[in-house]
């Protein structure tokens, strides 16, 4: 029991001088993420209780989504490839996608849409051809996100009106 103790002075001790060596410092605790949010009401931010909990939290594996996607108080200042965009969204909304697209609408599928640089006033065009090529673009034996965008990529590109709109 007494080494718990003494190992909770040392860690209070060092925790004080760091945070006095933070001051500066305007972050107040460990970057961003869930664990961000899930503790931010907490008193004393800069405290060691509240920060390994926070980065406990991230730590969760949604703080890498977090940091990707721009949310859960992130900046997503740096830039992921459109193709790694869609299909991360690919990935995380299969199921989704594919039941809209087989009918041809949804706000899912606008989004993938949107992200593979086809403009709005598109949309519409862009459903009808992913309800029309259902089967083929969702093959039953490679029915996975990367098959499902790269395929979907080549019947934009092959589309007549589909491939002189899309930016990607």
């Amino acid at each position: 029991m007494s080494k718990k103790v003494l190992l909770l002075a040392v860690a209070i001790l060092f925790g004080s001088q760091a945070g006095l060596a933070m001051a500066a410092n305007p972050d107040t605790g460990p970057g961003c993420g869930l664990g961000k949010l899930a503790w931010s009401d907490y008193k004393g931010q800069k405290e060691i209780a509240p920060q390994v909990l926070m980065v406990t939290t991230n730590g969760t594996g949604m703080n890498t989504f977090a940091i990707s996607s721009g949310t859960s108080g992130c900046t997503n200042d740096g830039k992921i490839m459109g193709q790694h965009k869609t299909t991360m969204f690919a990935s995380l909304n299969f199921d989704a996608l594919t039941a809209e697209m087989a009918q041809g609408q949804g706000e899912h599928l606008a989004s993938l849409a949107t992200l593979m640089g086809i403009p709005a006033e598109r949309h519409g065009e862009f459903f009808a051809m992913t309800q029309e090529r259902y089967t083929s673009l969702v093959q039953a034996g490679e029915a996975s996100p990367v098959a499902l965008v790269k395929s979907l990529n080549d019947a934009v590109a092959g589309h007549p009106v589909l491939a002189q709109v899309s930016v990607r």
